[in-house]
């Protein structure tokens, strides 16, 4: 009886542990796919509106000021020099 309940326990954590390995793969794969369809754009993030760290930060949602050249921003491709940003990090 014991064996036959640690058998269907470990089936249990088995398949959660493999919906939740699909459920991240299938969540990594959406991001990348979005992120095709997008490029980052340097000089247009509003302070707090920044998508990833930079030398002055660690973290998305930490400019300090508006339109700071080395802050980016994901926008749809093709749009960010219409925008006034730049696609190359300054140096």
């Amino acid at each position: 009886m014991k064996a036959q309940r640690n058998l269907i326990q470990n089936t249990i954590s088995t398949s959660i542990a493999g919906l939740l390995a699909l459920g991240l793969a299938t969540s990594a794969t959406s991001a990348l796919a979005a992120d095709a369809d997008k490029e980052k754009c340097f000089g247009v993030a509003a302070a707090g509106k920044n998508d990833c760290g930079t030398s002055k930060h660690a973290c998305a949602g930490q400019s300090k000021v508006d339109k700071d050249p080395a802050e980016w921003k994901y926008v749809a491709k093709g749009t960010c020099e219409k925008m006034g940003g730049k696609t190359a990090a300054p140096k």
